[in-house]
């Protein structure tokens, strides 16, 4: 009986041990390569902005453009005030991203990312507008990167104290 006990308790080790390891190696795969960029599928708790601007880093993505879709934890918009030149934030708990849509352009040695979305609630009320923190709830969030071969730029621009966008002038 004891020898039954001890072997069940190894195998379920082994089996915590193989779990654990594949949890592990499936939280690093957070995306892939496509075609026209990327694919990104986030899990649970994952902060969606942070992800992005680390692909960008890593894969050193001149600038792209993205979509997605998705549960999420925590959704916080800010609505821009030009008087004040700050954004004013509210978070939205337990919805669901029915659009999410942004940029990818530098700042200096550091992506800038620009994302706004809509979220529904439980009641099917909508909110959106600019993205200023997002984190991905129960289930996932799918991303759709699309790469551009040229680099973009963002720059604070006077009088509202904006980060905008800088394209080159066509010749």
């Amino acid at each position: 009986m004891k020898i039954q006990i001890h072997k069940f308790f190894i195998a379920f080790l082994l089996l915590l041990t193989f779990n654990f390891a594949n949890a592990q190696q499936n939280d690093k795969c957070r995306y892939t390569k496509t075609n026209y960029g990327y694919l990104m599928v986030l899990r649970e708790g994952d902060n969606v902005l942070a992800l992005i601007e680390n692909l960008a880093k890593e894969q050193n993505i001149p600038s792209a453009n993205f979509t997605g879709i998705g549960f999420a934890q925590d959704a916080t918009f800010g609505f821009y005030d030009f008087g004040e030149k700050k954004f004013h934030p509210k978070t939205f708990n337990k919805v669901e991203m029915g659009s999410i849509t942004g940029s990818i352009a530098w700042s200096g040695d550091k992506p800038s990312i620009h994302m706004h979305g809509v979220a529904t609630d439980n009641k099917f009320d909508a909110y959106g507008g600019h993205i200023l923190g997002l984190k991905v709830g129960t289930g996932s969030m799918e991303i759709y990167i699309t790469v551009n071969s040229e680099k973009l730029e963002r720059k604070v621009e006077q009088p509202l104290n904006a980060n905008v966008l800088q394209l080159p002038c066509l010749k």
